[in-house]
């Protein structure tokens, strides 16, 4: 069974810096790729940032440059360095981990999210 369990959440001033860990069951390279989403209350879960099982990364583009996403192998984890950050930055953050099956159907799994809030 998947499982997919985030910390680093917190509070934090604006500017200041977070780092959120997920911790993968079953092994990360089983994923084509690894992600993090946020969701702010009254707004769609939205991609942060994705990196793939060969490298490449994705960032949305309202954290490009602060945010940083990263994988360790050997620790089954992917993390998610943030910088720099603001107040619309606030928001519940899930660990997401997705693969494709033969017949190019995508299934996915999630963590239970972590809460971070930027104080201005």
């Amino acid at each position: 069974q998947v499982q997919l369990v985030e910390s680093g959440g917190g509070l934090v001033q604006a500017g200041g810096s977070l780092r959120l860990s997920c911790a993968v069951s079953g092994g990360i390279f089983s994923f084509n790729g690894l992600g993090w989403y946020r969701q702010a209350p009254g707004k769609q879960r939205e991609l942060v940032a994705r990196i793939t099982s060969g490298g490449s990364t994705t960032y949305a583009d309202s954290v490009k440059g602060r945010f940083t996403i990263s994988r360790a192998n050997a620790k089954n984890t992917v993390s998610l360095q943030m910088n720099s950050l603001k107040p619309e930055d606030t928001a519940n953050y899930y660990c997401n981990a997705y693969k494709y099956t033969g017949l190019g159907s995508r299934y996915d799994y999630w963590g239970q999210g972590t809460q971070v809030t930027v104080s201005s």
